[in-house]
């Protein structure tokens, strides 16, 4: 038995260091490389799409912050979605500007099916004609002044998918806020910026996208329902020869859970949803052709099943053998029998000791770089930003238990309701 807990072990390490070494080159090039920047010489028409369930509290900033954009205000149009409504969304939206699409199906509940509906109405319209884009936003955003402008650098460029820089306007609120931020903004500055410097496809990551309306009225709106609508459509624009764009300077601000119920619920929908494109994709993206592409796959399908996965079984092996240990160590009669399931209970016990503490140091780690290479941009003052690199391991070990139990378990989508309504100006003056 401890030669067998020992040998998977060591299995279990290398496939993880093969699996994920080349994130490492993704942080060095990261830090070391600048991204290349963008200028436009058009001016493109766009709609804005705003899906939003019961977000009275906040539409009304996130439409504002869209309105005082450096961009032309002729060329955007603000839409929102006001998806199964129960209170005064559709209302706000309307004073604050937005057109109002009042959508009411309870059989057919989730972001893909708001999105869908919005965009079909858009693309049928009068109006319909002249965008030739969409961006895609959630009610509790905000943007920077210059967002809409620095995208259309980028789709000026030729980019047809685009996916922007993840901000959080209540970073500073607890342990569970920071975390979410820098999850994010890990994954912007070390994974999203490497890709793009690279050629390969970045991915969308919930909301702050723009999408070229070739694309859209390809797919005849938004064919994409799964629990993680954002990743099916980013695997399924891969698999279509499409690679996504991330553009460093078009800052979004978005609000994160602040309590472990409302963070448990999100991530449990995102790792089912990671777990159903698995079974769905897996296999087709292996058959696509060309070597980026290939690449872009290759990356999409270990960020779909995250090395999170292979730390549960980890545990569970060596939780087994320690079991194992214990149960049989009383009724062990010889002194040799006695003596080798005391050395199993001891390799096993150092040996989840040692694997929770290698996760810790690593997220750690990461969490200390992003602070460092971020810090400006991080809406929180100085002593929030400290503490959070210190909690940011906790809060990704929590990771383990809802992907546990993801497994085998039916998850409906579920709104999460925002309540942080603040503008612009008040998150710039929150920076220590």
């Amino acid at each position: 038995m401890l030669k067998f807990i020992l040998g998977f072990n060591l299995l279990l390490f290398i496939l993880l260091t093969l699996c994920y070494s080349y994130q490492i080159f993704y942080t060095i090039l990261a830090v070391f490389k600048k991204p290349k920047r963008y200028q436009a010489e058009t001016k493109h028409c766009y709609a804005v799409l705003i899906a939003a369930r019961n977000e009275e509290n906040v539409i009304a900033n996130l439409i504002d912050s869209i309105r005082r954009q450096n961009y032309d205000r002729e060329l955007v149009d603000i839409y929102v979605v006001a998806d199964n409504c129960t209170d005064g969304t559709a209302a706000a939206a309307r004073a604050a500007g937005a057109e109002v699409l009042e959508r009411f199906n309870t059989r057919h509940v989730g972001k893909g099916y708001a999105l869908d509906f919005g965009l079909k109405h858009i693309f049928a319209s009068d109006a319909g004609e002249k965008y030739e884009g969409a961006f895609v936003l959630d009610a509790d955003n905000l943007l920077d002044a210059n967002f809409i402008d620095e995208m259309n650098n980028m789709f000026d460029n030729g980019h047809r998918v685009i996916t922007s820089y993840r901000n959080s306007k209540n970073y500073g609120t607890n342990w569970i806020t920071a975390g979410h931020s820098l999850w994010f903004l890990r994954e912007c500055k070390y994974l999203s910026s490497a890709r793009m410097m690279l050629g390969t496809s970045c991915a969308i990551s919930g909301t702050g996208f723009l999408v070229h309306r070739d694309i859209l009225e390809q797919n005849n709106g938004w064919k994409h329902h799964l629990l993680t609508e954002d990743l099916e459509f980013s695997v399924d624009s891969v698999m279509q020869g499409e690679t996504i764009a991330y553009c460093q300077d078009a800052i979004l601000y978005d609000e994160q859970p602040e309590t472990m119920n409302q963070s448990w619920n999100q991530r449990l929908r995102w790792v089912k949803g990671g777990y159903q494109i698995m079974k769905k994709y897996t296999g087709k993206l292996f058959q696509v052709e060309g070597v980026r592409r290939k690449l872009s796959c290759c990356d999409l399908i270990l960020s779909i099943a995250p090395g999170m996965f292979f730390s549960i079984v980890s545990l569970l092996v060596n939780l087994l053998g320690f079991g194992y240990g214990l149960s049989e160590l009383s009724g062990t009669l010889g002194v040799m029998g006695r003596a080798a399931n005391t050395l199993l209970l001891h390799d096993t016990s150092w040996s989840i000791i040692f694997t929770l503490v290698g996760y810790y140091m690593t997220f750690f780690l990461y969490g200390m770089l992003t602070i460092s290479s971020e810090w400006k941009r991080i809406q929180a003052p100085a002593w929030r930003k400290f503490l959070s690199v210190v909690t940011y391991p906790i809060f990704v070990l929590t990771y383990i238990p809802i992907a546990v139990a993801a497994i085998g378990r039916e998850i409906e989508w579920k709104p999460i309701r925002h309540n942080v309504s603040k503008t612009i100006e008040e998150l710039s003056g929150e920076t220590a």
